[in-house]
């Protein structure tokens, strides 16, 4: 499974991988319990995880760029019940992140993330575009 292929729904715990789409919804696969369903885009909305970008005290980086310095850190993942360990986590972590903007939620929903996809063994890379050809004349 790719990272460019995993999704969030609004409305629904957890990732999910976009399995294909439709004009009124999409059809994914949980990558919790393996189910596969119809989610409507009426009801949710979809972001794709490769989209999604972390403020910081410099220039916003994408969620990737986050999830490969926790990759990389020796540091245990901390409860996301606990709001205070996983800001003092990313404090270690990723220091650059702008923790005024940076909500207790949106930081524990990264560290629920970044070990459903450890559990799924998706390295967290950005997808490369094709580089275009140049035709000399």
């Amino acid at each position: 499974m790719e990272y460019s292929k995993l999704i969030s729904i609004t409305g629904l715990n957890g990732l999910f991988e976009l399995v294909g789409s439709k004009t009124d919804g999409a059809i994914v696969k949980s990558l919790e319990d393996k189910t596969t369903k119809f989610v409507s885009s009426r009801i949710h909305n979809f972001s794709h995880l490769e989209s999604i970008e972390v403020y910081t005290i410099r220039e916003n980086v994408n969620l990737v760029d986050v999830f490969q310095a926790m990759g990389n850190s020796k540091e245990a993942l901390p409860s996301d019940k606990d709001a205070a360990a996983v800001k003092a986590y990313f404090q270690k972590v990723y220091p650059d992140m702008d923790f005024d903007r940076v909500y207790a939620s949106d930081m524990k929903k990264m560290i629920k993330w970044f070990a459903i996809i450890k559990a799924n063994n998706i390295d967290p890379k950005l997808s490369e575009e094709p580089e275009e050809e140049t035709e000399e004349a």
